[in-house]
């Protein structure tokens, strides 16, 4: 049977032979049908891989919030047919923080041979470089939009930090980036150590750990609209 590869895609503007393998290369090249979250940036992606790729040859399915959960088994039919298929994230890894991991989950269920591509992956890169516990973590993915109720979450993540010490990393929408970081450095301990972690793998890669007593004197700079790792420790 064929294969359900999980390609990583680039983090930043760049050279994608820095970030990832040459199989990368290999695979666009060679599969035909491609699950991606938004077609054209995944078109993108692969012309900046290999411009030799023919795109019009190609099959894509679209994976969103706007996808029904009674499509996506369709997605796999390919490979009932005996041709492979590609998941492309937007970002980074596929399945992690990713609309991806619902056709995975189907896949396995089916039997289907799934194959994780290396590649780089922003949540871990950043508690690479955090400093924070990396025997210890949770990804929290997007906390409360109302203030009362972020505010009331980030005092929950510190006191799962004192009592286990365990990192919590967590994200925001670009835009949204900076009235986070305020309600960080209002809600929490002086002590507690915060992590920014912006356009990693950029040319203009930003990441500091400092306590939030720190971050207050310091200052931090302007996350708007800017790809950002946040960490508590």
């Amino acid at each position: 049977m064929a294969t359900l590869y999980l390609v990583p895609n680039v983090l930043a503007e760049g050279e994608w032979q820095i970030v990832m393998p040459a199989q990368v290369e290999t695979i666009l090249t060679q599969t035909k049908y491609f699950i991606v979250e938004n077609v054209r940036t995944a078109r993108r992606f692969m012309k900046q891989v290999n411009r030799e790729i023919n795109i019009d040859e190609c099959t894509f399915y679209e994976i969103n919030k706007r996808t029904n959960d009674a499509d996506l088994p369709r997605f796999l039919k390919p490979i009932v047919d005996g041709y492979d298929v590609a998941v492309i994230s937007e970002a980074g890894c596929p399945g992690v923080a990713d609309p991806g991991a619902e056709v995975v989950k189907i896949a396995h269920k089916r039997g289907i041979k799934v194959v994780p591509i290396v590649g780089p992956s922003s949540i871990l890169l950043a508690l690479m470089a955090s400093g924070m516990n990396g025997q210890n973590f949770a990804f929290k993915g997007y906390l409360p939009v109302k203030p009362q109720e972020r505010t009331k979450e980030l005092q929950s993540l510190e006191k799962t930090i004192r009592n286990s010490q365990q990192t919590q990393i967590f994200i925001e929408t670009p835009y949204r980036n900076n009235q986070l970081v305020n309600d960080v450095l209002k809600s929490c301990s002086p002590s507690t150590l915060f992590c920014v972690a912006a356009n990693i793998t950029g040319e203009n890669e930003f990441i500091q750990t400092k306590t939030i007593q720190d971050w207050k004197k310091a200052g931090v700079p302007d996350l708007h609209k800017q790809p950002v790792i946040f960490l508590l420790g």
